[in-house]
């Protein structure tokens, strides 16, 4: 099973969005586990990822994470601003894919 952490400012939008892209995923028989963390809580969560995925607002974090996640073999990246603001779980599910190749 592949582990995507879905990550946000508070938490709470990324928890819908991995609710919404574990909910495809199921319906797509699709082998990735999706999980919601604010921030703030990166470091404590990121080991045993194997994807880290950042909402569009946290773009200026990409730099400061990303060193943290190559040392932990993570790939990481930004979500689409449109899959992000319709909390679209298909197109969610189908980014990870894309970027897990």
């Amino acid at each position: 099973m592949t582990k995507a952490l879905v990550v946000c400012g508070s938490g709470a939008s990324s928890g819908f969005m991995a609710s919404a892209a574990r909910k495809a995923a199921k319906k797509e028989g699709v082998g990735i586990e999706f999980k919601a963390r604010s921030d703030s809580e990166i470091e404590s969560y990121l080991s045993g990822m194997d994807l880290l995925l950042l909402a569009p607002h946290l773009k200026y974090m990409l730099s400061d994470v990303e060193t943290e996640a190559q040392k932990q073999n993570v790939k990481i990246a930004i979500i689409p601003q449109k899959i992000y603001g319709t909390l679209d779980g298909a197109g969610l599910v189908k980014f990870a894919k894309e970027q897990l190749e």
